[in-house]
C-alpha cells in the first residue's frame, strides 16, 4: 500500500530515524526501530544522517524496515552533490530493493560551497527528473517549513517554492518542527488557498531537554519558541532533566492534540534513535490503538 493511500483513509502515525556512523553497528537502531514497531506505524523515515553526513547507510537501515514486514520504508535523499546519473543509480537501487518511498530535498549546503555542486539546484528540478524518468513507481515526499524556510527572503517566496515541488510531481508535504500551532494553522490556511493541495504531514520534535528545544528553534532551523513554552522553559530552567522531561512530555501531548484537531494528514515524530518518548506521547494520545 502507499502512503498516499493510508492517508485518504485515516490520519498516519510514522517516525523518523538517522543512520549510525560507520564504524557503529546497526543493532541498536534495530531494537528502537522493533520497539516503535509495537504501534503499528505506517512508515518509518531514514536520514542520511546528521548535518547530510554518512550518506549511504541510509539504504541499510530502509532495507532492513523493508525486511521486517512490519512497516513501509522512506528513504531521504538530497540534490547535494549529485549528477543525474547519481540519482538514477539510486532510484535504481531502491527499486531493486523494493522501495518506492522517497522523501527528495535540496539538504543543507556544506560550509564554504556554493550551490549544491550537482545537476539539481532545487529540490523540485530532482522531483521532475525523478517523475520523467519513473513515471508513478515511486511515492515522492516533499519538506516545507511552516514558519518559512530560513534562506527564503519572504513567506510568499517559500510558499511559491512549495507550490512548485508541487506541481514537480511531488505526493506529500513532510514539515520540519514547528511549536507555533497556531502559527501552522495559519501557513496551512494560506497554502491551501495558494493551491498546495497534497497531504500534510506534520513533524514533531517532542520537547525532553531545554538546551536542545532551544539549539534546534534558533541554532538550528529558525523556528519560533512560542509563549507557552517559553514560560515551560523558564519554570523548569533550573529543574532536574527528569522534571524538565515529564513537563515537556506534557507540552507535546497537548501540542499534538493540537494537531490532531486541525485535520492534519499524519503526525511524524523525530524519534532521534529512541523509542521511549515517542512511544510514550503515543500512548498517551490514544494512537497506540487507533487501528
Amino acid at each position: 500500500m502507499k502512503i498516499t493511500d493510508i492517508m485518504k483513509e485515516r490520519m498516519s502515525l510514522s517516525f523518523e530515524v538517522f543512520p549510525p556512523k560507520a564504524d557503529k553497528p546497526l543493532e541498536p537502531l534495530l531494537d528502537v526501530l522493533d520497539r516503535l514497531y509495537t504501534v503499528e506505524p505506517d512508515f518509518v523515515s531514514c536520514t542520511y544522517g546528521a548535518g547530510g553526513t554518512n550518506a549511504g547507510r541510509h539504504m541499510e537501515i530502509c532495507k532492513a524496515i523493508l525486511d521486517s514486514g512490519k512497516t513501509i520504508p522512506i528513504s531521504h535523499f538530497t540534490t547535494i552533490g549529485k549528477t543525474r546519473e547519481d540519482i538514477r543509480a539510486q532510484m535504481d537501487l531502491c527499486l531493486s530493493y523494493g522501495i518506492n518511498h522517497i522523501l527528495a530535498l535540496r539538504g543543507d549546503i556544506p560550509e564554504g560551497w556554493e550551490g549544491t555542486r550537482g545537476d539539481f539546484r532545487h529540490a523540485s528540478e530532482m522531483i521532475s527528473f525523478i517523475r520523467k524518468y519513473y513515471g508513478d513507481k515511486f511515492v515522492i515526499a516533499m519538506a516545507g517549513a511552516p514558519e518559512k524556510h530560513i534562506e527564503a527572503r519572504t513567506f510568499a517566496e517559500d510558499i511559491a517554492h512549495l507550490r512548485m515541488k508541487q506541481d514537480s510531481g511531488a505526493d506529500i508535504l513532510m514539515t520540519q518542527l514547528c511549536y507555533d500551532v497556531e502559527g501552522f494553522k495559519r501557513w496551512l490556511d494560506t497554502i491551501r488557498k495558494t493551491g498546495v493541495h497534497i497531504p500534510v504531514d506534520v513533524g514533531i520534535m517532542p520537547v525532553l531537554n531545554k538546551n536542545s528545544v532551544i539549539k534546534m528553534c534558533l541554532g538550528t532551523n529558525g523556528c519560533s519558541i512560542p509563549q507557552p513554552l517559553a514560560e515551560l522553559i523558564s519554570r523548569y530552567y533550573n529543574a532536574s532533566e527528569e522534571d524538565f522531561r515529564k513537563a515537556g512530555i506534557e507540552y507535546t501531548v497537548r501540542m499534538v492534540y493540537e494537531y490532531m484537531a486541525l485535520g492534519i494528514d499524519g503526525l511524524h515524530f523525530y524519534s532521534l534513535n529512541k523509542a521511549d518518548a515517542a512511544l510514550e506521547i503515543c500512548e498517551a494520545c490514544g494512537l497506540s490503538y487507533r487501528k
